[in-house]
């Protein structure tokens, strides 16, 4: 389709929305101006002792052509005293202390004012610019200049202009006003619009459940990881607690048994360290040369002897006192049951209803 932007200038007198504000920020501006420089107060704003508000550059070029020497005395090491200046509005005298002008107070309202102002002045000049453009703006027929397009064809599917449906190429085809076709196409776009928000609806709370679904599968793994790792841990400490009191079989007979050997270890050792004892004696009175002592040694010796020998018999334990294999356990059927062991049937009913609903949900389109 031929069309090009085309641009008329805005007739004389009209008015838009923006006329009254901008009549109120005229007004507004007159209060915000400067006596002294007849611009809009620059900051920082100082305000008079009779609140008259200047500019702090114009009340500090006020003060310094009415106290020429006051810079030069400041800076010569004398204490300066401050000056005085008159008011622009009102000629009323401002006394100054040694600060000069910067001992003035700041009007932090009328700045703020200023503030304001110029940001409202600011959107509503872009406000009026855009509307300017917007009445401004038309599409024009390229073909036919001056002809601004007004109608649509419904054979091309393209707007054009009064002329190309008289004289030009759609003159034989079918047209209908272009307002017509806008209102038309606007109503099925919003419609559109509508019935694409309503689906986006229905995915995002599809969605929300899906999330909140998520969630509550974790929240019941980790309980039910909780609840086995207590199970289990509940196993543990039984087999601990058998475990331990098994073991204290077995240590208490080791300790029996090692306790009656170790017995008779120490009382057969009593008994060689006096017959060797014995025999040291034996030894020593067969040196001696003298008859009648060597045989009354020898009398008490083999007397000794004889009690030795008939004492010599050596208790053992029994064959097989040492063994300890009497303590062994099977515990094949007790290992294969626990890798067997595995969730019952019939407990995750819950999961499964869940799992029912989430597969009757809508399909959507």
């Amino acid at each position: 389709m031929n069309f090009t932007l085309g641009f008329k200038p805005p007739s004389a007198g009209s008015s838009g929305p923006g006329a009254g504000g901008g009549a109120t920020m005229a007004n507004l501006e007159k209060q915000l101006i400067c006596p002294v420089c007849l611009e809009m107060f620059s900051k920082p704003v100082v305000i008079l002792p009779c609140q008259h508000n200047l500019c702090r550059k114009c009340a500090n070029d006020i003060f310094q052509s009415s106290n020429p020497l006051w810079q030069s005395r400041g800076s010569s090491g004398v204490t300066a005293s401050g000056g005085r200046f008159r008011c622009p509005s009102c000629r009323h005298e401002v006394v100054l202390d040694r600060h000069g002008v910067y001992g003035l107070q700041r009007n932090l309202l009328v700045e703020n004012i200023l503030d304001i102002y110029r940001q409202q002045e600011s959107s509503r000049l872009v406000n009026i610019k855009s509307e300017q453009q917007q009445h401004q703006q038309q599409l024009m027929c390229e073909e036919h200049e001056e002809e601004k397009i007004n109608i649509y064809c419904l054979s091309c599917q393209t707007p054009t202009c009064s002329m190309c449906k008289v004289f030009g190429q759609h003159k034989d085809c079918d047209v209908a006003p272009l307002s017509s076709v806008y209102m038309r196409h606007k109503t099925e776009l919003t419609d559109g619009i509508s019935a694409l928000v309503a689906s986006n609806d229905h995915i995002q709370a599809v969605i929300s459940q899906m999330e909140d679904l998520c969630r509550t599968i974790e929240d019941n793994g980790q309980q039910q990881r909780e609840q086995l790792a207590d199970r289990f841990d509940s196993l543990v400490a039984i087999l601990e607690e058998r475990k331990q009191e098994l073991v204290g079989h077995i240590t208490k007979e080791q300790d029996e048994k090692l306790k009656h050997v170790r017995s008779l270890v120490r009382h057969h050792s009593e008994h060689l360290e006096a017959a060797i004892a014995l025999v040291e004696s034996a030894i020593q009175s067969m040196e001696e040369p003298h008859m009648p002592l060597f045989i009354q040694s020898a009398k008490v010796l083999l007397e000794k002897m004889g009690v030795s020998a008939r004492s010599s018999n050596v208790e053992r334990p029994e064959l097989g006192y040492e063994n300890m294999s009497h303590y062994v356990i099977d515990t094949d059927d007790v290992a294969e049951m626990l890798r067997n062991i595995d969730f019952c049937a019939g407990e995750d009913e819950d999961g499964e209803d869940e799992l029912e609903q989430v597969g009757n949900e809508p399909e959507l389109n």
